[in-house]
């Protein structure tokens, strides 16, 4: 058994956002740390996610995941290494998945963790592409999207964790266009230079319908949205007859305080046959393994480019988060704990 320190520090939800949120809705605590039960395992927590679906738990609203609990630790991926076993299934030095970040060591239901190799990719890899957001961006695109070899696809946010995925898988297995939308030039150039994207532009330079016209002007056969908004009114102009949107978020009102306005041209859903879907990652575990050898492959063959956005420290895991809602990011935003 190695060493079990003394104390831990989480970070705590000591307030519900009203709009944007501050560091003054958060608290870095510490709190003291025990051998595990039976049946546990105590991880000291390597790689922690921030991810945009996070922003919504912190509202006391009902959804699809409960919402995190004021002055209790909030949660969310992580990766890291056993400190202490009780349970036969993990020793100690192995390195799991599991759900417990947001803090340094975590006191963890051996059933809800998941052994990861570190040599055949890197832990990190396990929160991003590998990860939640990479069977999201899988799962959106082939499965809810029903994507075929040369349709032309959009994506927004396209330079964050699943967007760059998206638009790099549609690339490998044959689109006839990939076209991505982000909020820097900087971020453009990547796209197109860096991740494939036959097209992108910088949604802030003009309004986003006439872009998307200029860079698809024979239409979009698939959109996958992380963005809404806007975004979304464009691409139903845009979407051919029969056209497939996967709606994965919608990080462009998640900070609003009032409803954000709907697509003013839903009627146009209809004449074109459209189908609009949403995407849970949490559906499409039976493609998990498919995923992670095609993925697993691209990335081996070079044919898919993965970045990170990495913050050292838990004291900074707060700014991370909101790094990420600004869209500070490149690829997937990480926070690592120094040892």
């Amino acid at each position: 058994m190695s060493q079990i320190p003394a104390v831990s520090r989480e970070w705590h939800l000591v307030r519900r956002p009203q709009g944007w949120p501050v560091a003054e809705d958060f608290a870095l605590r510490e709190v003291p740390v025990a051998a595990p039960a039976p049946g546990r395992i105590l991880v000291r927590n390597l790689h922690m996610s921030v991810d945009p679906y996070m922003r919504g738990r912190m509202n006391d609203v009902k959804s699809y995941i409960p919402p995190f609990q004021l002055d209790q630790p909030m949660d969310g991926g992580a990766v890291g290494e056993v400190v202490a076993s009780a349970d036969e299934r993990f020793a100690v030095g192995d390195h799991v998945l599991h759900g417990l970040g947001w803090r340094e060591y975590a006191d963890v239901d051996a059933k809800h963790a998941t052994a990861v190799d570190a040599s055949l990719a890197p832990l990190s890899a396990y929160l991003g592409v590998l990860g939640m957001p990479g069977l999201t961006a899988y799962a959106g695109l082939f499965e809810v999207a029903s994507f075929k070899e040369g349709d032309s696809v959009f994506v927004s946010g396209a330079a964050g964790a699943v967007g760059s995925l998206v638009g790099q898988f549609a690339k490998i297995k044959g689109a006839s266009r990939v076209i991505g939308s982000a909020g820097s030039d900087e971020k453009v150039t990547l796209l197109t230079q860096k991740y494939g994207f036959g097209a992108a532009f910088n949604y802030k330079n003009g309004p986003v319908a006439g872009q998307l016209r200029e860079a698809a002007p024979e239409g979009i056969d698939v959109y996958f949205d992380n963005v809404g908004g806007d975004h979304l009114e464009a691409a139903i102009s845009s979407l051919n007859v029969h056209g497939r949107a996967t709606l994965c978020g919608a990080i462009a009102q998640y900070n609003d305080t009032e409803p954000a306005p709907g697509p003013r041209n839903l009627a146009l859903v209809i004449g074109k046959r459209l189908r609009l879907q949403g995407v849970l990652v949490g559906d499409h575990a039976g493609m998990q393994q498919q995923f992670v050898q095609d993925v697993a492959g691209w990335l081996r063959s070079g044919q898919l480019v993965a970045d990170e956005t990495v913050f050292e420290g838990v004291e900074n895991a707060t700014g991370a988060f909101l790094g990420m809602l600004r869209g500070e990011n490149t690829g997937k935003m990480i926070v690592s704990f120094t040892r």
